[in-house]
């Protein structure tokens, strides 16, 4: 796929003018996802493209838990923590940041482990639900980031670049595969009231053309603004504006070649059209069974938010939503983590495994790829806050809690380790980049050949290469 031009590239900042002012509601919405009539890979990234290889997932659900959820309390217990509780020492020398030098102390988990299912993965009581499901899950201990900071941390997860300014993964997926359907599209993100650290960076198109940057649905009211028209428009008078308007710019077009600008417009003015015809039936949950809603949490407080964001991911997908996004928030425990991440952990394992059994009952999981992972993973030990009554954990880019399901990963193992107290992988450790890499492998696409020209070279996820983590594959 290295024969993009310089010339998509060249046409982004326009586009992106045309993004940032042309209005909150779904018109902007659907700006995000034009019709891609000009842009490489593909003649139309409303249709989906023949992959490098043959792909083990054709969709991927990404659920990002931002904020930095402890290994050491979900996922992977230490029993050298048990003996080492309230263990006073002190760090001196290169450390990860600031917080993490001068006077130090161990903490154990406040949770119980368990193993679990016929595999007998390691996990925390606390996942009630999620239990039940780690025959189908492959959890992977051998991640690792290199920022401690949240911002450069979650742009580092979902671009492959701490910095920013680079394509989300959703973006390059959609970029490689465009969308199964053209009423919606490809990538959406469902993030929390307040955005991640580092805002919409983290589902940005960066390079790319405007149509491939994320679409957030709100977290709070109406998911999308202007989804109905005004009630004194009906269908038919809206589709007549629309051709009366385009047969106008058309003109206006056809003695002012090369202004893609315009011709973006129009694409958007079709494609929020037809969103308005799809978009709310997606949304309405009405036809959902009420054993449905219960399962997914949706009938009580503490799971409701979250549970509505699991529901409509599958809705989504079911839609041929290419990549979707989910967020939840925030796991960042420096203090009280049993109260802290007790609740978070209550809030989101309900929806979870309900995820993954309503996409297991629908025939779905086996080709849809779910990624949970936060933007790193918590230290062994805290420095003395709160006068060491407080027990919590500080950042931790040397490991991590990561899991994957469907989509070809191998269920039912648990692949990498980390250290005696879990302060490193240490057992099939792998960059972050190479987890890029094998999601895309697992979605057909080869990250070597998945790039896009720009600022003199051509791009690509990973930067500048990665290799697949074989030992992740089903």
């Amino acid at each position: 796929m290295q024969t993009a031009s310089t010339q998509h590239s060249l046409a982004v900042p326009t586009r992106r003018d045309i993004l940032y002012g042309f209005g909150a509601g779904i018109g902007s919405l659907a700006l995000t996802s034009l019709l891609n009539a000009d842009s490489p890979p593909q003649a139309d990234s409303s249709q989906p493209t023949k992959a490098h290889h043959p792909p083990r997932a054709k969709r991927c659900i990404f659920l990002m838990m931002e904020g930095g959820p402890s290994h050491l309390d979900t996922f992977d217990p230490k029993p050298e923590l048990n003996k080492r509780h309230l263990q006073e020492f002190t760090r001196s020398g290169k450390e990860q940041s600031a917080m993490s030098s001068g006077k130090r102390y161990f903490v154990k988990s406040p949770f119980e482990f368990k193993q679990a299912g016929e595999c007998g993965a390691d996990i925390s009581t606390e996942f009630e639900h999620l239990q039940t499901c780690v025959d189908d899950i492959c959890f992977y201990r051998g991640a690792y980031v290199e920022s401690v900071n949240h911002p450069t941390a979650c742009y580092h997860v979902n671009t492959g670049n701490r910095f920013g300014g680079d394509p989300a993964l959703g973006a390059w997926v959609t970029y490689g595969l465009g969308t199964e359907n053209q009423n919606l599209p490809g990538f959406v993100v469902l993030p929390r009231t307040s955005y991640p650290q580092g805002g919409a960076g983290n589902w940005s198109n960066g390079f790319f053309p405007a149509q491939y940057q994320g679409t957030p649905l709100r977290a709070a009211g109406s998911p999308i603004l202007d989804l109905n028209p005004p009630t004194r428009i009906n269908r038919d008078r809206q589709r007549e504006n629309l051709d009366l308007l385009a047969s106008l710019n058309r003109e206006h077009l056809a003695i002012r070649r090369g202004r893609t600008e315009l011709d973006a417009r129009l694409n958007s003015y079709e494609l929020a059209y037809r969103m308005q015809a799809e978009v709310p039936e997606v949304l309405d949950f009405n036809t959902e069974s009420e054993s449905t809603l219960q399962m997914y949490g949706i009938d009580q407080p503490k799971t409701e938010t979250f549970g509505r964001k699991c529901l409509l991911a599958r809705r989504l997908i079911e839609k041929g939503v290419r990549f979707v996004q989910v967020y939840s928030g925030n796991w960042d425990s420096h203090d009280y983590i049993h109260r802290a991440h007790g609740s978070l952990i209550n809030a989101v394992d309900k929806p979870i495994a309900a995820l993954l059994k309503d996409l297991k009952q629908r025939g779905l999981l086996k080709d849809t790829l779910v990624v949970c992972c936060g933007e790193f993973g918590r230290t062994p030990d805290n420095g003395q806050r709160s006068g060491g009554k407080s027990y919590g954990r500080d950042h931790n880019a040397n490991a991590m809690a990561m899991w994957f399901a469907g989509g070809g990963t191998k269920a039912g193992h648990t692949i990498g380790a980390t250290d005696e107290i879990g302060g490193k992988a240490v057992e099939c450790a792998h960059h972050i980049r190479d987890v890029h890499v094998t999601l895309l492998h697992l979605l057909g696409l080869d990250d070597n050949r998945l790039t896009f020209y720009h600022a003199g070279r051509f791009k690509q996820l990973s930067q500048f290469g990665g290799q697949v983590i074989n030992e992740l594959l089903g």
